[in-house]
């Protein structure tokens, strides 16, 4: 079994580690969103794979950290791509959720990056 929960945060980043002429090394801002994707055994006695209020208990916290915050300035996140946003997810929430199989953090509709440990 399959689930995902999706959640959404506005942030701003500069990306430092990018030629001062690219267009992502100024401050700017995103409407993230991130997609917590969970796979394994469904549990036959609830009908739940993990019960997504524990999904969104155990986000609950980077959420509060990453929303309408610049994202330079956390901790682990002096280079905010969308790669290394995916894998700072994963290191802080996979101990919460050991059924997690990918975080998905989506830039722009049309822009994201995955990350399955």
């Amino acid at each position: 079994m399959k689930i995902t929960q999706a959640f959404t945060f506005e942030a701003a980043h500069r990306l430092p580690c990018v030629p001062p002429t690219h267009r992502c090394h100024r401050m700017h801002g995103h409407s993230y969103r991130v997609e917590l994707r969970l796979e394994g055994t469904l549990d036959p006695a609830t009908g739940f794979l993990v019960d997504f209020f524990d999904v969104e208990y155990a986000f609950a916290p980077l959420l509060a950290q990453l929303d309408h915050h610049c994202l330079n300035d956390i901790d682990g996140l002096s280079n905010p791509t969308a790669e290394n946003i995916a894998v700072w997810i994963w290191e802080r929430v996979r101990p919460s959720l050991p059924l997690l199989a990918a975080v998905v953090v989506y830039e722009t509709p049309n822009c994201w990056a995955e990350y399955e440990g």
